[in-house]
C-alpha cells in the first residue's frame, strides 16, 4: 500500500503517523484491515498521534488485539510484528512480567480476583443458547445429584410405565395451576421430558412450589412413571456454609454501591465526609487505620441515557468527564486501602451480563487509580488471605435481576422486596444463581454459566435498589448497598425509597457489623420536578 493512502486514511480518522509507522504500515495490501487495526490502536492508547516508540512501550496491550486482525496463517503477520516489536514470544514475556507484577501487588494488598469475565467479541449463535442451558443444567445437576434426599435418581429417559417411587434433576420449562389449585410443572433433563404435580393438599410443598421460577434447576422426589410425578418432595440447590470464618488478622471491609457520580443529585458533600473519615480526619474514629478493603458494586457513574429523560437529572452530560471526576474523589483515599470496583447498568458496558470490567476508552482515570482493582460483573474476590488463614470469598453482583424476583414470587411481592433487597438475595442463594430465569436479566450465552454460584461465598454483595440491607443466609454474609444519589423523578415514579450513605463495615476478626451514616443533609438536592414547578409558577417554560 501507497504511503499516500495511509495518509488519505489517517486524514479520515484523524490520526498522525510518525515516519516509522508509515513504512511499517506499508505492507499492509487490506484497506478496511487497516482503518479497523488504526480504530483500536486509536481508541486502546487513548493517542492521536501514534509513534512507533508509543506502540512498542504498550506493545502488551497492542499485542492483545494484533492477533485478532492477523492469525498466525496470515503472511503479513510476521513482516509487521517484526516492525512493530510485537513477536509473540515478547508478548508472550511481557503478559508475564506484567501477571507477576499483578500478582505481587495482590499478595501485598491480600486481595485475589478469583473470578472476573472479560470481554468477548464473540457474536452469540442459536447454538450458544442451547449450550448455555446445557451448561448450567450440567453445573446445577453436580450441586444436586449428591443430595441425601434424592433417592433413586434417575434420567427421565429412563423411566419405565409402572408406578414407582424416584427423583428427578430438571430444569423448569413450564408452570401451571390447575382449577383445583394443583400445581403442575414441565421439567427437562438432558434425556426427556416430563410433569411434576405438587397436590395443594400438601400447603408445606405447595409453598415451596408457589417460590419456583421458570428455568431454575431443582430436584423432584415423589411416587410415578414416566408420564408424570407426584411430587412429596422439592429439593432446591441452596448455598450453604458450615461456618462463619473469622480471620486472624483485625482488619475491616467496607461495601459501596451506586454512587452515580455526575447526577444533580449526587450527595457530594457526604461522599467527601465519608473521604475524610476514611483518612482519619474525623475525631474519635480509631479504627479506620484498620480499614482496608473498599467495594464498590456498580453504579460508579450515573452514565448517560440510561432512562427515559435522563439528561435534566445531570450535572455532567460528558461519560468520560464523569469518570474523570469520580476518579478525583476516589484518588484522595489513603492509599494502603484497596479499592474493588464492579459495574454496573450505569456504568457505560454493555448490559448483557456478565458485564466486563469497566470500559477503558472512558473510564481511563479509574484505570490510573494505584489502589483499584476492577472486575466484572459478577466476580468473586479474595480478601484478607494469609499463610494461617484461607482468606473470605467475596461474590459481587450489581443486582440487574433483582426487579424481576421482587414482581414475580409471591413472597417477595407481599413483602415489598425491592425495599428489602436482603430477601431477593436470599431466594437468589436458595437457588444458586443470580439470575434463573431466562427473561429477569440480559445475560451472554456461555458454555459454563457465570451467574450460578458454583463456589459458595462468604459474602453476598449487591447494589441496585438503592436500599440498604445486612443479613443472614446460611452463614453466608448478604450485604445490599444504599446510594449515594437523592430520590430521582424515575426512582420515585417506581416507589423506590432509597437509602442514603449508609455504609456497611465488618471487623473480619469478630464479625461485628457496624452501619456508618454519612449522611448530613447539607446536599441541597433539588428534584428536577420541582425545578420545573417553580418555572410554571413563575410564568416561565
Amino acid at each position: 500500500m501507497e504511503q499516500e493512502e495511509i495518509q488519505k486514511i489517517c486524514i479520515k480518522k484523524n490520526i498522525l503517523l510518525d515516519a516509522a509507522l508509515l513504512n511499517a504500515f506499508s505492507s499492509f495490501q487490506n484497506v478496511s484491515l487497516l482503518e479497523a487495526f488504526l480504530d483500536k490502536v486509536k481508541v486502546t492508547l487513548g493517542k492521536r498521534f501514534i509513534t512507533l516508540s508509543l506502540i512498542k512501550k504498550n506493545s502488551d496491550k497492542v499485542g492483545k488485539f494484533a492477533s485478532e486482525f492477523f492469525p498466525k496463517e496470515d503472511p503479513e503477520r510476521e513482516d509487521l510484528y517484526s516492525k512493530l516489536d510485537l513477536s509473540d514470544e515478547s508478548i508472550y514475556i511481557k503478559e508475564q512480567q506484567k501477571r507477576s507484577r499483578e500478582n505481587l501487588s495482590s499478595s501485598q494488598r491480600k486481595v485475589k480476583v478469583l473470578y472476573s469475565f472479560y470481554q468477548s467479541d464473540k457474536k452469540p449463535e442459536v447454538k450458544d443458547f442451547v449450550n448455555h442451558f446445557r451448561g448450567r443444567y450440567e453445573s446445577m445437576k453436580d450441586l444436586l445429584q449428591n443430595c441425601p434426599e434424592l433417592e433413586n435418581l434417575v434420567s427421565i429417559s429412563k423411566i419405565s410405565g409402572e408406578k414407582q417411587k424416584f427423583s428427578v434433576i430438571g430444569i423448569v420449562s413450564d408452570k401451571q395451576v390447575t382449577k383445583n389449585k394443583n400445581l403442575i410443572f414441565e421439567i427437562e433433563d438432558l434425556t426427556g421430558k416430563m410433569k411434576v404435580l405438587v397436590s395443594s393438599g400438601k400447603e408445606d410443598l405447595v409453598k415451596d412450589a408457589d417460590e419456583i421460577t421458570l428455568d431454575s434447576v431443582l430436584g423432584f422426589q415423589g411416587t410415578g412413571n414416566k408420564e408424570i410425578l407426584f411430587a412429596n418432595k422439592i429439593l432446591f440447590p441452596e448455598a450453604t456454609l458450615p461456618e462463619r470464618k473469622r480471620s486472624d488478622a483485625e482488619e475491616y471491609a467496607l461495601f459501596l454501591g451506586d454512587i452515580h457520580y455526575g447526577s444533580k443529585n449526587f450527595l457530594e458533600k457526604d461522599f467527601l465526609k465519608f473521604i475524610d473519615y476514611l483518612n482519619g480526619k474525623v475525631q474519635g474514629t480509631p479504627e479506620v487505620k484498620n480499614i482496608k478493603y473498599l467495594f464498590i458494586a456498580g453504579d460508579l457513574v450515573t452514565g448517560i441515557g440510561n432512562y427515559p429523560d435522563q439528561e435534566p437529572d445531570l450535572k455532567i452530560i460528558d461519560l468520560e468527564a464523569q469518570f474523570r471526576g469520580i476518579a478525583d474523589l476516589l484518588g484522595q483515599i489513603r492509599k494502603d486501602i484497596t479499592i474493588i470496583i464492579s459495574p454496573g447498568n450505569h456504568d457505560g458496558v454493555r448490559l448483557a451480563e456478565p458485564q466486563p470490567p469497566l470500559d477503558e476508552k472512558y473510564a481511563w482515570p479509574v484505570y490510573e487509580l494505584e489502589n483499584a482493582i476492577l472486575v466484572s460483573n459478577p466476580s468473586t474476590v479474595n480478601i484478607g488471605k494469609s499463610n494461617t488463614f484461607d482468606g473470605f470469598n467475596v461474590l459481587i453482583y450489581h443486582g440487574f435481576s433483582f426487579p424481576f424476583y421482587a414482581n414475580v414470587i409471591p413472597s417477595l411481592i407481599s413483602e415489598k422486596a425491592m425495599n428489602q433487597p436482603e430477601k431477593i438475595m436470599k431466594y437468589l442463594l436458595k437457588n444458586r444463581h443470580l439470575a434463573p430465569t431466562h427473561t429477569s436479566a440480559q445475560y451472554l450465552p456461555l458454555e459454563s454459566d457465570p451467574l450460578v454460584i458454583k463456589d459458595t461465598p462468604d459474602i453476598f454483595l449487591s447494589g441496585h435498589t438503592h436500599k440498604s440491607g445486612v443479613a443472614y443466609f446460611n452463614n453466608i454474609l448478604i450485604v445490599s448497598a444504599s446510594s449515594w444519589e437523592g430520590l430521582t423523578p424515575y426512582q420515585e415514579k417506581f416507589g423506590n425509597t432509597p437509602d442514603h450513605c449508609k455504609v456497611p463495615m465488618i471487623n473480619l476478626k469478630t464479625r461485628q457489623i457496624k452501619i456508618l451514616d454519612f449522611e448530613t443533609g447539607e446536599d441541597k438536592v433539588k428534584l428536577y420536578h420541582d425545578e420545573n414547578k417553580s418555572k410554571e409558577e413563575n410564568g416561565n417554560t
